[in-house]
Parts: structure tokens; C-alpha cells; sequence
């Protein structure tokens, strides 16, 4: 899908990748029974449907954000976890027997009845992003999945109904280098030139059976932006005894703002234009097509942002009330303008939650060739790039800690991210995060 051209500022750009390498697997699983015929037939409910997998992912998004700050505790963080949601759904439509119950928990499908209804509800959602998204709006968000398969790969039914517009074959065996550049050549196009030379000499090679990615881009603008004139050299707490300078910005202006008691911050929302010369940042009215940064401001206090990343991940129906409980109030804002580019290794990430199994030759992924040829998963790959400025993008940060009121004081409320803090881009039409990342320190 296009991306509208006329906005102002680079947002969060991000790539996922999984190469599959040769694995020695000894399984006869087939294409599950009746998948074929029930992937052409309409489920019961499919808006039903789309809602539990939305909220499967919502918990998804929370428990990933947890593991990935576990295993990358002292960095600033910023990642997709729709789109590495995207790819691992991909994944379990190829599953079978104990993978295929492994990536049902893990991704919580449990409300499911066969992979047909599960696969209904993502093309349900993968459509109507596109028809929400074109040149015509002020915020644009794209997300395109590949499967790239070796020439020699003989893909099964199910995946030939169900992907065919997604499958490109490649010819590994005798030019693989060549087919990693075009890979990378797919991704920079796909993310509009923001991201290139993903996959370094070496990532794919003669024995690479399946390449399956997704590419997600974001651009927006604020719907209240920050006063270029206003931001200023200011400091930023990064632990109670180490301080760094920061361009801070600075806008005063209507949001909608909230105090948690079960995560011990404070949220605020920080909404991107819904259409031409929007000032106030109160919730739009059509909130289908509303796309929001939310940001997470814990107290200055020793560990409290890892307090709140643990009580985010806990706490599964969160995300709801998150975007639902803010009050439209007066708030003077401070964030920093800052950019990050990041690569994160999800393989170690995801066996912190418990799929480690994905990766072992034990796993069976029978149902992308029928059992005529073994797939094993090898490595998962995630970059992604954010630039945040007045005129809009992603970024957040924590403040001055308030006592836990719902009044609405005539002073504005003061949000000043002037210590770390956790930041979202939620999409209001399909309930899900886009983007996600912790902002600790200046780079």
C-alpha cells in the first residue's frame, strides 16, 4: 500500500526477518485436515475472531516488551512487536503436532478451532489496514509480509491458497549472495528507503530453504506539535547519579492524561493528526482511524522503570484500559527529540518466553511442504529506526511523579520526560501496538 508523501517527518520504520537454515527433520505431518477447504469458507464470526486475536497479541506485546528489556537491560529500546507477531503467526500456519501447540500458546490462539479461522481473522485485519491507510491520510502505516522460498521448495497447498500473493522463490542454491541483496533491496523499498543492508555477507547461503519477513513503516505527524522555537538544551536524569543534556521540546496543550495505580505511572497521549490543521490533542472523533503514542511515566525513583515494565507485563487486559481512561485535561510537555536505530537478536528474546523449541530439529514445520521437505528455523533478526522531532513521530519519557487523583486542576498538569520511560504507538482501528521501546539515556 502507498504512504502518504506530504507529511512532515520520518517516523518508527522496522524490519523483521527470520532465515531458515537446513535442519534435519524426520516428521510425515500434512497440511492439516480440512484447512484446504476451510480457508475458503466464512467463519461463524469473523469480527469475533479478529478481536480475540487482537487481544491475544495485545498480551503478546506486553510480555515481549518485558523480555526483550530483561535481556537488554541497560539500552534504550524500540522494536515492532506487531510485526514479529505478524511473522511468528506466519510460522504457525506451517506448524504441526508440538509446534503447532507451542506457537498457539505462545501467540494465545487458545480461542481458536482450526488454523482456517485463525488465518480469517489476519487476512480480515490485513485488509482492513489497507483500505484505512492511502495517500489520502495525514498518518500512514504500512505492513507487507514476504515468504521467500528456495526454487527447489516444494510449498504445499495450504500455503499456495493461503499466501499467494506473499510467496517469491529464490534461487539459493547457486546464487545466494545474490539473493541476499535482493532481500535487502525488498526491505529498503519496503520501509521507503529507511532501512538497508539487513542481512550482512554470510546471512543466507546454499543451504537457506525459507526467508520470512515482514516490513512495517509508520509516518506521522502530531496532531499538537512542539514549538521548534521552545526546545532547549535541558538535563536528563538518566539514574539518580549520572545526568546527561538532552534537546528537550516543550508544547502546552489539551491531552488526554491518566494516573495508574496498578502500574504506578502516569500516561499520557499524544495523538497523530487525523487530518489538516488539527491543534488540540484530545482523542480524535472518528477513533478508527486514530493512531496514538502513549507514554508511560513511572516515578525518579531507583527501579521503577523496571517495576512498570514488570506490572505491564503482568497485568494481560492493561492495554484497554490504558486507552480508555484518560481524561481530557490541560498538560505542559516536555520530551526529548532523539533518534534510535536498533538490531535485536529475537531468537534468545522469544526463549525467554518460552518457544526456545522453535529452534530445536525436534520442530515441525511440516505444513509449508506437505513433510516433501524439512524447514527448521535458524535465526529471527529485528531493525527498526525511529527519529522523533517537534513535527512529529514517536517518543516519550518519564516525569515528575504526581499523587493519584482524577480532578482536573485549573494549573496545567506537567508531564516533564526528563528520566527514563516507556513509550507505545498504538493503532486504535485494529487494538494493536504498532511500535514500542524504553527510552533510558541520550545516545
Amino acid at each position: 500500500m502507498k504512504i502518504s508523501n506530504h507529511l512532515g517527518t520520518v517516523g518508527p520504520l522496522l524490519l523483521a526477518l527470520l532465515t531458515v537454515l537446513i535442519v534435519p527433520h524426520h516428521t510425515n505431518g500434512q497440511c492439516s485436515p480440512g484447512d484446504e477447504k476451510k480457508v475458503t469458507e466464512k467463519a461463524t464470526d469473523p469480527d469475533q475472531s479478529r478481536t480475540r486475536l487482537y487481544k491475544g497479541e495485545s498480551i503478546f506485546t506486553l510480555q515481549l516488551l518485558d523480555a526483550i528489556n530483561t535481556a537488554m537491560p541497560n539500552e534504550n529500546l524500540f522494536f515492532s512487536p506487531y510485526s514479529l507477531y505478524n511473522v511468528l503467526l506466519m510460522m504457525y500456519f506451517g506448524a504441526r503436532e508440538s509446534t503447532d501447540k507451542l506457537l498457539r500458546t505462545g501467540l494465545n490462539l487458545q480461542w481458536s478451532d482450526s488454523k482456517a479461522t485463525v488465518y480469517e481473522a489476519y487476512d480480515t485485519a490485513r485488509k482492513s489496514l489497507q483500505g484505512r491507510f492511502s495517500e489520502a491520510n495525514a498518518v500512514g502505516f504500512s505492513s507487507v509480509d514476504k515468504l521467500f522460498f528456495g526454487q527447489q521448495i516444494p510449498i504445499s497447498t495450504c500455503v499456495q491458497q493461503k499466501f499467494a500473493d506473499t510467496i517469491e522463490q529464490l534461487d539459493y542454491q547457486t546464487q545466494p549472495d545474490e539473493q541476499r541483496v535482493y532481500i535487502n533491496r525488498w526491505v529498503e523499498n519496503a520501509t521507503r528507503g529507511q532501512i538497508k543492508d539487513l542481512l550482512v555477507p554470510g546471512a543466507i547461503t546454499r543451504n537457506t530453504k525459507l526467508a520470512i519477513a515482514n516490513a512495517a513503516y509508520f509516518k506521522g505527524t502530531w496532531q499538537t506539535k512542539f514549538k521548534a522555537a521552545e526546545t532547549n538544551k535541558e538535563i536528563f536524569y538518566v539514574s539518580a547519579d549520572r545526568q546527561m543534556f538532552v534537546d528537550m521540546m516543550h508544547v502546552e496543550g489539551t491531552f488526554s492524561h491518566a494516573a495508574n495505580e496498578k502500574l504506578g505511572c502516569h500516561i499520557l497521549e499524544l495523538p497523530y493528526s487525523d487530518g489538516p490543521d488539527e491543534e488540540d490533542g484530545s482523542r480524535a472523533a472518528n477513533q478508527e482511524n486514530q493512531v496514538s503514542m502513549f507514554v508511560f511515566l513511572p516515578p525518579a525513583e531507583p527501579n521503577a522503570l523496571s517495576k512498570l515494565l514488570s506490572r505491564l507485563a503482568a497485568e494481560t487486559d492493561i492495554l484497554h484500559e490504558v486507552v480508555n481512561e484518560g481524561i481530557s485535561r490541560k498538560v505542559d510537555v516536555k520530551l526529548p527529540k532523539f533518534s534510535i536505530e536498533k538490531t535485536v537478536e529475537m531468537k534468545p528474546v522469544l526463549e525467554r518466553l518460552g518457544m526456545g523449541q522453535l529452534f530445536e530439529n525436534t520442530a515441525n514445520f511440516d505444513g509449508f511442504t506437505d513433510g516433501r521437505e524439512p524447514i527448521g528455523f535458524d535465526e529471527v533478526l529485528q531493525k527498526s529506526k525511529i527519529e522523533v522531532n517537534e513535527e512529529g513521530s514517536v517518543a516519550a519519557s518519564a516525569t515528575v511523579a504526581f499523587s493519584f487523583r482524577s480532578s482536573r486542576p485549573a494549573d496545567p498538569a506537567m508531564f516533564h520526560c526528563n528520566h527514563p520511560f516507556v513509550f507505545i504507538i498504538y493503532d486504535y482501528g485494529t487494538r494493536s501496538v504498532l511500535f514500542n521501546g524504553v527510552y533510558r539515556q541520550p545516545e
